[in-house]
């Protein structure tokens, strides 16, 4: 049996997508832990929320590898005090270190690629390129023209949502689609200066979306988790078929909110 530590995973993990390519707001890479700390079990999710921290200390996971950082801002205290201190003491006392894969996995790994593969896209191209070719988002052409309702069903059926939120008219036909994965308020202005029809994304507001629809682009709100979750099994087949030595679990703990 090879002994995995946290450091040969990490090498792996940002030679698929280097830190460098993170945007520099971000945190990206060891959040906590130890770099030399043996692993054993990987547990993968989309945010390092309090149920997940406690999925892998009850099962005895030894590394968390998630999309969004734990750690966003600067912190001046770690304590029991605040969720984010004590995730973060719950994890060291467990022994279970945490990294952090975030835009650069946007950016180089290919989180808007992969979902635009899902939705069939052809003739792809990055929206907002950000590094060397590279970027957040993808554009692409649909094989034919569909009604937004078409294509908003197609989002749900892809993407195993309950629900989307359409700002527009459901019955426009398009084809050229953008997609980005996340928040992607900050591509509205990219995708209409670029001629896409409709923007597949999440966290649109009530002005975001009426706004892009007075200047001409359709919004399909699939919501942030919603579409960023395919990080889940990607991660896991991309580390399955490395074939290293370490059990991986998936934390798939459902969109944070209900619609009722």
């Amino acid at each position: 049996m090879i002994i995995m530590l946290c450091q040969d995973i990490i090498k792996i993990l940002e030679e698929q997508s280097p830190r460098e390519y993170a945007l520099g707001w971000d945190n990206v890479g060891l959040l906590v832990g130890r770099r030399d700390k043996e692993v054993k079990k990987i547990l993968l999710a989309v945010d390092a929320t309090v149920e997940v921290c406690n999925k892998a200390i009850n099962e005895n996971v030894d590394m968390i590898i998630t999309h969004h950082p734990m750690i966003f801002s600067g912190l001046k205290r770690i304590n029991g005090d605040t969720a984010v201190g004590e995730k973060i003491l719950s994890l060291i006392e467990a022994g279970i270190v945490c990294y952090a894969m975030h835009t650069n996995f946007d950016t180089k790994g290919g989180m808007a690629k992969l979902a635009a593969n899902k939705l069939d896209l052809v003739n792809q191209e990055v929206l907002e390129e950000t590094c060397e070719g590279e970027g957040i988002g993808q554009i692409g052409f649909l094989e034919e023209p569909v009604t937004v309702k078409e294509l908003g069903v197609k989002v749900k059926e892809q993407f195993d949502l309950n629900n989307v939120m359409i700002y527009g008219d459901i019955q426009q036909k398009v084809d050229r689609i953008g997609i980005c994965p996340g928040s992607g308020k900050s591509v509205i202005d990219v995708a209409i200066n670029k001629n896409v029809q409709c923007l597949i994304t999440g966290d649109i507001g009530h002005h975001d979306g009426i706004d892009a629809v007075d200047d001409g682009l359709i919004i399909i709100d699939a919501t942030h988790y919603g579409i960023e979750k395919i990080f889940m099994k990607y991660m896991y087949d991309y580390l399955t078929n490395l074939k290293i030595d370490a059990k991986i679990l998936m934390a798939d703990v459902g969109v944070p909110f209900v619609v009722v």
